[in-house]
């Protein structure tokens, strides 16, 4: 490098590195499963120390190499897209910049990768994570040391003074208090209390009548009351909507591909009917892992049940996908990296994919292993069924029933869409002779503005006549159809890609398992078979020493706001450490215990003590404890998205309980939503149905859920981000939404005989946060109504944006 240049370019590339911190753990993963190979395949070649003569200076196979850049400047500007010449240069924006040169410009989902990472900071772990983490050469031994691998043990229950504690969890906790000289606060009161069982446990806040009668048993009987009430919940069908939804989460749930193409998933609402009602049944845990990922290859005692066991594979269709891609090969081996990372990761807490490139950096995962278990989902089929324009990788359906099974409804649907269309027709030629009538009396500039609205609607029209004509031609099938994986025709091993290159083959891996995760007598693969079945009996044993902590670290962050691992999908080198251990055990052997029930593993930690304090801050355990890892205190929660919006509708008594019926989606049909903008008003109506039946597709979460931080559903988000930022109150305050329901809240009000602004006052209070005013409030309220020009409205809006709806304690 020229001196000169040096002395210039060695400053801005370490104020860059100090200005972008040490990548978190996601950021790490997101790197390594999708930009490493990107780079390395197509970068290297000619800008890497492996390069007998680096092009144009320029390095990217170092973090410092691509801030530093080259010749023509840094390559990345982290959190600028716009200014990065990497994009640019891969985009063949510039004849002079293009990579590669020789070769094809990268596919639009490459690219779309790189601007997600350049927008996210350019996270880069290369030489800049600590040298402890790095793993160079894998020893799988020496790999089973490390805690996640390590079998669950049963740990004995410790001797704890005094009579603070309940149950056997609340003595585990309370020695993890002993060691940190921690005192646990107060109870809650039994209205927070109330509260926070009812949103746990059903999404939904309880009625004025619930929260009477509850307190009026806690009176008589604290404990008996919470277990009546807890028991009580947890058989509503609103329980499977609540914890149906958390697992939609993970499972990256989704009415559409996303991607370039965005072409909808008719029948993916199938898929979270069977979550939902999974749930609600109480299905042991490891039989719902046996099902989403093998459920066509299990025995079945009804055709009822087989259905159900078709649909659960949808689990494994319902990922996004790049349809634009030409290669067939590629798109292949993406739909399986994609497969690979949600078995894993979802069940396991494992990074897998990051190995499909080389031998994972962090964890005891060689490329191998990654490749036996690619065989197995190579050997599988996808059926995820879409079409609309420019889809190359079009896919069908699984057909569950006789051949005329649902057709009376694809022929309603046939005609809704056809009827649709004609009316758009209409519409045009409408808006078509109103503006030729309008044109002769309009001045010359404006006749120009109307030519150009006529040439549009000519062009629109076209397009509409064309539709029309297709819709004709079709002959409706049937819809009793599913989101599904079954075998391939052609079962075989996998061999491994060099670098990920799909052109570029090495030696065959047999189907298995990963290396380090012992399951003691897992039965091989099926030769067979794909081996679908006997990976799903893998994960699902209670030998395997992830899965069962993995299960309950989440059930324990959904009830907790935290995981007793901060990192609920990650239980690899770069995430983090257990808070406690041996609480972990504890509970993950009581997942076992309790034959995989999620409702009987809720119930014992929500009957504990631990789960009853209250949320009240302490200066002295905060010195010792101040992120509260050691639960001396409840977490000061905000509701998510859904309960949120939810809690709004039951305020006003205008939320619809009942469950969905399929999804609006299903009369969109198969089009691709970038193109097809015709009917998304019937996806994006405002509806009264609860949030979870809400359609979600793709690049188009609606804001009332985008806004509070909805889960990504192209990601597995088995932890939720939780911001503050400005356009939250600004719908609180500006939305049509808001003010609706504001208004039906305050009609609810009067409806119900309430006349004296005192009692309004009161019942606004018990409708939305649960409780009665205290007396300030009451006359504040009062006072305010009493000055004119203010209404009920207004005070029913002040009451559902108050941070107290919002949070609980």
């Amino acid at each position: 490098m020229n001196k000169r240049i040096g002395l210039v370019i060695l400053p801005v590339v370490c104020s860059l590195l100090a200005a972008n911190p040490e990548p978190t753990p996601k950021q790490v993963a997101f790197f390594e499963s999708k930009v490493r190979s990107i780079l390395v395949n197509n970068c290297y070649e000619c800008h890497s120390e492996e390069a007998q003569k680096s092009k144009g200076g320029l390095y990217l196979d170092t973090r410092e190499g691509v801030l530093q850049g080259g010749e023509s400047g840094p390559a990345v500007v982290p959190g600028k897209p716009e200014a990065s010449l990497l994009l640019k240069a891969v985009r063949h924006l510039d004849k002079k910049l293009r990579m590669p040169q020789k070769q094809p410009r990268l596919p639009g989902q490459q690219i779309a990768i790189l601007e997600n990472w350049i927008k996210m900071g350019a996270p880069d772990p290369r030489k800049r994570v600590l040298p402890s983490l790095i793993t160079r050469n894998i020893d799988i031994e020496q790999g089973r040391k490390f805690w996640s691998f390590q079998p669950v043990s049963k740990p004995d229950v410790p001797k704890t003074r005094g009579s603070w504690a309940h149950t056997d969890l609340d003595r585990f906790v309370q020695a993890g208090h002993a060691k940190k000289g921690l005192q646990p606060v107060k109870d809650s009161p039994p209205t927070a209390l109330l509260r926070r069982i009812y949103f746990d446990l059903t999404g939904l806040p309880p009625s004025p009548a619930q929260v009477s009668e509850f307190i009026a048993a806690h009176e008589r009987d604290s404990k008996a009351a919470v277990k009546r009430i807890v028991d009580r919940l947890l058989e509503s069908s609103h329980f499977g909507e609540r914890w149906g939804r958390h697992w939609m989460d993970v499972a990256r749930y989704a009415e559409s591909t996303g991607m370039e193409r965005n072409c909808t998933y008719t029948q993916a609402w199938r898929y979270r009917d069977y979550v939902i009602r999974s749930f609600n049944e109480d299905k042991p845990f490891d039989r719902f892992i046996r099902e989403q990922v093998a459920g066509d290859l299990m025995a079945a005692e009804t055709p009822e049940k087989q259905t159900e066991h078709l649909v659960a594979t949808g689990f494994l269709a319902l990922g996004p996908k790049s349809l634009n891609s030409k290669d067939v090969v590629q798109f292949k081996a993406d739909v399986v990296d994609e497969q690979i990372d949600i078995t894993t990761r979802a069940f396991m807490g494992l990074t897998v994919s990051c190995a499909r490139c080389h031998d994972h950096k962090f964890d005891p995962i060689p490329t191998q292993d990654y490749y036996a278990i690619a065989g197995i989902f190579h050997s599988t089929k996808t059926l995820f069924g879409t079409g609309g324009t420019g889809n190359r990788q079009k896919s069908a359906l699984m057909p569950l029933g006789g051949e005329n099974d649902g057709l009376e409804e694809a022929i309603k649907i046939h005609q809704e869409r056809t009827r649709d269309k004609k009316g758009e027709m209409a519409d045009n030629t409408r808006k078509t002779r109103e503006l030729q009538q309008s044109i002769k009396q309009k001045e010359a500039a404006e006749r120009k503005i109307i030519q150009q609205e006529l040439v549009q609607l000519k062009k629109q029209k076209g397009k509409l006549a064309k539709a029309l004509k297709k819709l004709t031609k079709e002959k409706p099938k049937s819809t009793n159809v599913a989101m599904a994986a079954q075998e391939n025709p052609k079962i075989a091993d996998a061999r491994i890609n060099i670098r990920g290159d799909v052109r570029k083959l090495g030696k065959p891996v047999e189907r298995g398992y990963l290396s380090v995760v012992q399951v003691p007598n897992a039965s091989p693969v099926n030769k067979a078979q794909s081996g679908r079945l006997e990976l799903a009996d893998w994960i699902a044993s209670p030998n395997n020493p992830l899965t069962s902590r993995v299960l309950a670290n989440r059930i324990w962050k959904h009830l907790f706001g935290e995981g007793i691992v901060r990192s609920v999908d990650n239980f690899g080198k770069t995430g983090e450490r257990p808070d406690d251990p041996v609480l972990l055990d504890y509970l993950a052997t009581r997942v076992v215990a309790n034959e995989w029930s999620v409702k009987k593993t809720i119930r014992e930690i929500m009957l504990s003590r631990t789960y009853g304090l209250s949320s009240e801050p302490d200066e002295k355990n905060f010195k010792a404890d101040p992120e509260n890892r050691f639960w001396w205190k409840a977490h000061h929660r905000r509701l998510d998205a859904e309960a949120l919006r939810d809690a709004i509708l039951a305020a006003s008594g205008q939320l619809d309980t009942n469950p969905a019926k399929g999804s609006p989606v299903m009369a969109l049909g198969k089009i691709n939503v970038g193109r097809d903008t015709n009917n998304l008003d019937k996806v994006t109506a405002t509806n009264r149905n609860r949030s979870v039946y809400h359609p979600i597709i793709r690049n188009k979460v609606p804001d009332s859920l985008r806004l509070f931080d909805f889960a990504e559903p192209s990601i597995i988000v088995g932890r939720r981000q939780v911001t503050t930022v400005p356009t939250q109150a600004l719908y609180l305050l500006n939305s049509p939404f808001i003010l609706e329901q504001s208004g039906h809240m305050a009609k609810r009000i009067q409806d119900a005989g309430n006349t004296a602004p005192g009692n309004q006052v009161r019942q606004a209070f018990r409708l939305s946060l649960g409780r009665e005013p205290s007396d300030p409030e009451l006359e504040r309220m009062q006072a305010y109504l009493d000055s004119g020009g203010k209404s009920l409205g207004n005070i029913c809006q002040v009451l559902l944006a108050s941070a107290e709806f919002r949070y609980l304690e």
